[in-house]
């Protein structure tokens, strides 16, 4: 390349020319270090791409980007278990106040959730086994549900990702298995350098065999495959395809090397490969291998020129995919690289640039057929529906047995958790009691009037008279619609209600069942046709 200033990190030769220091290349108008990396490198098959009923129904890419293993969904259980323990222990420090506080309405319904261990908990000898709902059972038996969903989505992760292993077998190979395989077969290789296609030389011939053995062959590369070479910004790409390609029996060697011309040398930093193997009828299952190579000797940049070869070595063997209808594929693999000549100092590369008999870079692509053996390969499920439900039941023991028996410590250790379901029933009972004692009371201040509950203002009405009608309410409205009979045996009299309401609270069963019996004794009195005389006028 002719320029009146070199860029940076390049040399002057022959007086005019500029040249990159060694391992590197031109690339838009610089010299840029060519580095590679183990990103560069993949190897496999695109086989396993056929759509499953879980890969169309579930979005397992989604899934995997966002778990990745089952250490994340384990760590999600752990942090939720324990989110929901230390709420139940928080809300244990709250105000009971008479089982009308918001706490004691949360420890209620956590005591109702106790569905796991309701009949396993602490009980005196000589008892009979009851059901026993508690706070500690409810947060325990929430907690193994929790535990239980994250070891269940575990499972089910380990299922969708690995619901099957590849199983491969070898078996020798004879001449009738290896006519079968017939694949299209491309190699692409890229000389990393600021050359050209123009460079090219020797690119059509092929040998096969081992020189000096009886196998050895000499043809022209057109009659087995199509060639051509095309530019690229990184560098001359060579490519030869191969259709209906057979699996032969010897080594294939494929050599072309690159000449300097004028303003031009040839020098390369590099290679970039990708072979890629498919079967001639089902175009959809790709074997590949790609990567990118260099003299990484001494790891000091290196540029190749120079008679010695670059021998690229290939190994391909044939595969049988039993689950894919018997596909037959021919797997590349990259078996080794043997640098050439190389130059790691710039004055030394100075001198080869500058000398004529040097100007060359010979590169060889070495195929290496492995046709001793076929493996075949296929998938074998490792788990079906025995085996799931065995593994959900084992699951289900586990978290069963964990908080069983650490409920039985808490309950064994502290004597005020074996009951403290009688006393939560007891507040509910006298919560309960106080919301029907106050029923009672709006409905005799709505009927009879809330004067009846004043025991100092007794209300009578004389017998003849007709005063004043100081009833408020329902009743008064119906005695004063209704004609009064003549041949009555009594008058129309009040009862004086003494109501102690300041005991209310504190009203027990007995308490209330004594006040019911009085309550329909006295109205049964009155229905048989009598009123309910006033005290006043009895004495």
């Amino acid at each position: 390349m002719a320029t009146k200033a070199c860029p940076e990190n390049a040399f002057r030769y022959n007086g005019s020319l500029c040249a990159c220091n060694p391992g590197r290349f031109f690339l838009n108008g610089s010299c840029s270090l060519f580095v590679t990396s183990e990103k560069d490198w993949s190897i496999g098959s695109l086989v396993d791409s056929t759509p499953t009923f879980f890969t169309t129904v579930l979005p397992l890419e989604s899934i995997r980007r966002i778990t990745q293993s089952q250490a994340v969904l384990l760590l999600a259980t752990l942090a939720a278990l324990l989110l929901w323990l230390l709420f139940c222990v928080a809300v244990r420090f709250g105000r009971v106040d008479g089982g009308q506080s918001i706490w004691f309405r949360i420890r209620w319904w956590i005591s109702r959730l106790d569905v796991s261990f309701a009949t396993n908990h602490w009980l005196d000898d000589c008892q009979v086994v009851q059901k026993r709902q508690t706070e500690l059972g409810g947060a325990f038996s929430v907690a193994c549900w929790i535990l239980l969903g994250g070891l269940l989505s575990a499972l089910l992760y380990q299922i969708i990702t690995k619901r099957s292993i590849e199983v491969h077998r070898v078996k020798a190979a004879n001449a009738p298995d290896l006519l079968a395989f017939v694949n299209d077969l491309e190699f692409n290789i890229t000389t990393i350098s600021s050359m050209s296609c123009s460079n090219l030389r020797g690119l059509d011939t092929l040998v096969t065999g081992v020189p000096g053995f009886v196998d050895y062959r000499v043809f022209p590369l057109s009659t087995y495959a199509n060639y051509h070479c095309y530019n690229t910004s990184k560098g001359p790409t060579i490519s030869i395809r191969c259709n209906n390609c057979q699996v032969p029996r010897r080594d294939h060697f494929i050599s072309w090397h690159f000449v300097d011309l004028p303003n031009d040398p040839a020098t390369a930093v590099g290679f970039q490969f990708n072979l890629t193997a498919k079967d001639h009828d089902d175009v959809k299952h790709v074997s590949y291998v790609s990567g990118t190579l260099k003299s990484d000797s001494d790891n000091k940049p290196k540029t190749f020129r120079g008679p010695d070869l670059n021998i690229l070595k290939i190994h391909l063997f044939p595969q049988t995919y039993i689950r894919l209808h018997n596909l037959k594929l021919i797997q590349p693999l990259f078996h080794d690289f043997i640098p050439g000549s190389s130059i790691a100092e710039s004055g030394n590369l100075r001198s080869s640039l500058q000398s004529p008999n040097s100007g060359i870079v010979n590169t060889t692509l070495y195929i290496s057929y492995l046709a001793d053996y076929i493996v075949e390969i296929d998938k074998e499920i490792i788990n079906g529906p025995v085996s799931f439900l065995a593994d959900i039941g084992g699951l289900y023991s586990i978290s069963l047995a964990i908080f069983l028996y650490l409920l039985w410590q808490c309950e064994g250790r502290f004597k005020k958790l074996r009951y403290e379901d009688s006393v939560m029933r007891d507040i509910r009972s006298r919560r309960r009691a106080q919301r029907n004692w106050d029923k009672l009371r709006k409905f005799v201040m709505y009927t009879w009037g809330p004067s009846n509950l004043d025991g100092n203002n007794i209300i009578s009405k004389r017998k003849g008279k007709l005063g004043t009608d100081k009833f408020c309410g329902i009743e008064s409205l119906r005695k004063s619609e209704q004609p009064r009979s003549k041949n009555t045996n009594y008058s129309d009299k009040t009862v004086d209600i003494h109501v102690e309401t300041s005991d209310v609270p504190e009203a027990t069963g007995k308490d209330r069942s004594g006040l019911k019996s009085s309550f329909e004794g006295k109205h049964a009195h009155s229905e048989n046709g009598h009123r309910i005389i006033d005290i006043e006028n009895e004495q």
